[in-house]
């Protein structure tokens, strides 16, 4: 999808009849004499369209459109019930925006606070979240608790 075409293709798919959706939300700006509420894609890039293989083209033809996200040559299915999550979370009106997708077991590094450079592994407990520290040649590890919002995926260099 070019830079900031959502919209365009969100309207050229409706007018062919494709269902589609993008999680517009809105953003405050402050400007010196202002502030304003402008909408923004919680996922920049990705309109969901509902198609079919054979409406495929339909869809690549549009304005806007580059390529439709595949793997192995096979346009990517996201299920009904993640749309469905999405949908409802950005009609609730609470606050949100976007957020790094982390999973128990990924590297993280905490960005916030007094651990603020630490990095560990990501576990997941029934209170929130901890990030485990380990010695290897001890076999010993320790877990801090932390928010959410203290942490974000560990970035790998490759020397």
């Amino acid at each position: 999808m070019r830079p900031r075409a959502e919209r365009r293709v969100q309207k050229g798919l409706a007018n062919i009849g494709l269902e589609s959706f993008v999680a517009w939300h809105g953003v405050r700006r402050r400007w010196a004499d202002r502030i304003k509420i402008l909408e923004q894609n919680l996922i920049p890039g990705y309109v969901f369209c509902r198609s079919t293989f054979a409406e495929r083209m339909a869809v690549m033809r549009q304005a806007g459109v580059e390529r439709v996200l595949s793997f192995n040559r096979t346009p990517a299915l996201i299920p009904d019930h993640e749309i469905a999550s999405l949908q409802r979370a950005v009609s609730s009106e609470l606050p949100l925006g976007p957020w790094p997708y982390l999973r128990a077991g990924q590297r993280v590094r905490i960005e916030k606070g007094v651990l603020a450079g630490m990095e560990g592994t990501l576990a997941r407990e029934s209170a929130g979240w901890r990030v485990v520290v380990s010695v290897s040649a001890l076999q010993r590890s320790i877990a801090v608790e932390v928010d959410r919002d203290m942490i974000a995926p560990e970035i790998l260099t490759w020397a």
